[in-house]
């Protein structure tokens, strides 16, 4: 019996790791967003208000773009006095790098 359950943790950690993988490339597929998440990479500590300096896109639609990132576990962000920074989770787009290594 134990051994059957820890198939089925295993398949349910694949599953879940399977479906971050997934909402990470539904993330990066839209222009706009690969963008954003290009500029968050490149400058350390990124706040919204130099992205959308750079980007020349409205508050709302930067936004949007930022919810998703985060939702896909790309980024975080955090609330630095009136700013709110974004920085990229290394580890995560590591694990994301070494998923499409695998596929090759």
């Amino acid at each position: 019996m134990a051994k059957k359950d820890k198939t089925e943790r295993e398949e349910t950690q694949h599953n879940t790791e399977e479906r971050s993988m997934i909402a990470i490339t539904r993330a990066l597929a839209d222009p706009t967003r690969l963008s954003v998440f290009r500029r968050i990479a490149n400058k350390e500590n990124s706040t919204c208000m130099d992205l959308r300096g750079c980007l020349e896109m409205n508050p709302a639609t930067l936004s949007h773009h930022m919810r998703q990132l985060e939702s896909a576990g790309l980024i975080e962000t955090h609330r630095d006095g009136k700013f709110v920074r974004a920085e990229v989770r290394r580890k995560v787009w590591k694990n994301y790098l070494s998923y499409l290594k695998e596929l090759a």
